[in-house]
């Protein structure tokens, strides 16, 4: 297959669609020992994304979500995919006992997705990010304020914009939903992408290979 022009602000890059296909599990499933950032404001989407990616893993153990904020459904999490019977909400609004209580959960379960108060300090952060690569866990945390520290993601993911369909002139039901999102790090070969998730209210998320993204100061042909 040729390669697609694609758009992004001023510039257009000329990006074969196989590109894609090489990274679409590194930027959609979580990793053992791995850590993926999820970055942006609220009403992205990222909340109902990160319980997403507890899906795959529930359905071998348990998962966890660790709720800082108190808004974390866990009929969200179900209509997300993630297994009823293995997944624990652990509601956590203190910031000085977060880092402990993110440590002890690291040490029982296959997947973490935790939301970050922005107190956190760094350091803390790094223990728990060796802690995860020490037992294995896949996890994925969702800063609320600053993004992490330098070299505690394997991947981050910073989102965009969110689009959604199915609604018109403020009525209707709303229906699938497009997530624009920006990978980089070292889980993105240590490139910048940008690419769109296609969410149909399933339990299965995907690509939109013909609107990747990349990433360059001028056009190329």
């Amino acid at each position: 297959m040729g390669p697609k022009e694609v758009i992004t602000e001023d510039v257009a890059i000329a990006i074969p669609l196989v590109d894609l296909a090489d990274h679409e599990d590194e930027f959609l499933q979580l990793r053992p020992g791995q850590v993926t950032e999820l970055l942006g404001i609220p009403g992205t989407g990222l909340t109902r994304f990160g319980l997403r990616l507890l899906a795959a893993p529930s359905q071998v153990a348990p998962v966890v979500a660790l709720d800082t904020r108190g808004w974390i459904s866990p009929v969200a999490a179900w209509e997300a995919g993630v297994v009823p019977e293995n997944l624990v909400i652990v509601r956590c609004d203190q910031p000085g006992i977060w880092p402990k209580v993110a440590a002890a959960l690291l040490e029982g379960v296959r997947a973490l997705y935790a939301e970050v108060p922005a107190t956190t300090k760094e350091q803390d952060l790094r223990r728990l990010a060796a802690l995860a690569r020490a037992r294995k866990v896949a996890v994925a945390m969702r800063p609320l304020g600053r993004g992490l520290p330098s070299g505690v993601a394997h991947l981050r993911l910073r989102a965009l914009g969110v689009t959604w369909e199915g609604a018109d002139q403020g009525h209707g039901r709303l229906g699938r939903r497009r997530l624009m999102l920006e990978a980089s790090g070292k889980g993105a070969s240590g490139m910048t992408r940008r690419f769109e998730v296609e969410d149909e209210g399933s339990d299965v998320v995907r690509v939109v290979s013909d609107v990747v993204v990349g990433e360059a100061r001028r056009a190329v042909g």
